[in-house]
């Protein structure tokens, strides 16, 4: 059994992870950390753990350290800066850690202290630290130590434009044009469990909300994923604006591309399809149909549609996941699998719930 801990589980990435922890048939939760909830049962806190899972959060001092170094991997479902501070000592033991804020996502240490507001703390394991998109780069995750659990946003854009980069990348002629708008919308969920204004009740339902107008954090992140991960050859250009709808879960990025000439000409209805045949997470959807939020909801799948008008060249590719799972607690799981020479989809091969 592999022995896994997961530091920071109060909030709704956490809860997810014992959830899914518990059932896998090849983990054993070990170990639950939280300052503030020290010594509490997690099934007081979150009700829908009864008889799911006894177990009980314990502070994260000196000697929980070792309790983690005791662990195959460990699990950060923490606030940004706190993985990164402890990473080194648990890698050393030869623990595995997959973190599911930003400390190993961005590879420019730049990019990092802009968005994030605070110098890296490991810069030199960062180097080695693989992001975690098993549909595009899972040989390498095979191999990390350290694995940056993606962000929900990039989940969805990074994976809803790879087989259009793959194919470009594949073509001397350009298909499509510079600009890439990716209109993305995200359940209340996705701002974490906190008491803030802006996310209670009153204030979120019946309303729909832009936020990150001026700039968002995942931008980099995904222009990453298009450049670096993705191999990009083409000069791009990404509008990435996020919205908060009045859900609880779900996310749904519509990705507007214009096709050149050249584009008109490939069935990217074709091209997704063949791109994802393998995939088991990956849905696309036969053509004609489109996806909704509640296909995907408390599953680990991601289901892809694609539009092309040819007459206007034209190129609209919608995918919906729950962000919560695939964008953030069952990708992470996900990963493990792959880090520990798992069937990748053992403990997450369950339908979505209706409704």
């Amino acid at each position: 059994m592999i022995k896994a801990a997961i530091v920071g589980g109060t909030g709704y990435t956490g809860v997810e992870l014992i959830r899914l922890l518990s059932a896998h048939p090849k983990v054993s939760l070990e170990l639950l950390t939280s300052r503030s909830e020290a010594g509490t049962r997690a099934d007081s806190i979150f009700p829908s753990l009864r008889g799911v899972s006894e177990i009980i959060f314990s502070d994260l001092g000196d000697d929980t350290l070792s309790k983690l170094q005791n662990c195959d991997v460990v699990f950060f479902a923490t606030p940004h800066g706190v993985a990164m501070k402890q990473a080194e000592a648990l890698t050393k033991a030869g623990v595995k850690v997959i973190d599911l804020a930003a400390d190993f996502r961005l590879q420019s240490l730049s990019d990092f202290e802009h968005w994030y507001q605070q110098p890296h703390a490991c810069p030199e394991l960062l180097k080695s630290a693989v992001y975690g998109l098993p549909e595009v780069s899972r040989d390498s995750i095979a191999q990390a130590l350290v694995v940056g659990n993606p962000g929900c946003y990039p989940t969805t854009a990074i994976l809803g434009l790879k087989p259009i980069i793959n194919l470009q990348n594949a073509r001397a002629e350009q298909l499509i044009a510079k600009r890439i708008v990716i209109d993305a919308k995200s359940g209340v969920s996705g701002a974490g469990r906190q008491a803030k204004l802006s996310l209670n009740f009153a204030e979120t339902s019946d309303n729909f909300a832009a936020y990150g107008v001026a700039g968002h954090r995942h931008l980099p992140e995904i222009e990453q994923g298009v450049n670096d991960i993705l191999a990009s050859q083409f000069d791009h250009d990404i509008r990435f604006l996020p919205h908060l709808v009045p859900m609880i879960r779900g996310m749904f990025s519509s990705i507007h591309l214009e096709l050149t000439d050249e584009g008109t000409k490939i069935d990217w209805q074709a091209e997704f399809e063949k791109s994802y045949q393998d995939e088991f997470f990956i849905d696309v959807l036969p053509k004609g149909s489109f996806p909704d939020t509640r296909s995907v909801r408390a599953s680990n799948r991601l289901r892809i549609a694609v539009y092309q008008d040819n007459a206007r060249a034209d190129l609209t590719i919608l995918v919906v996941q729950d962000n919560l799972v695939k964008g953030a607690a069952g990708q992470a799981v996900q990963n493990m699998n792959v880090m520990f020479g798992l069937d990748e989809t053992l403990g997450l091969d369950f339908a979505p719930i209706v409704p």
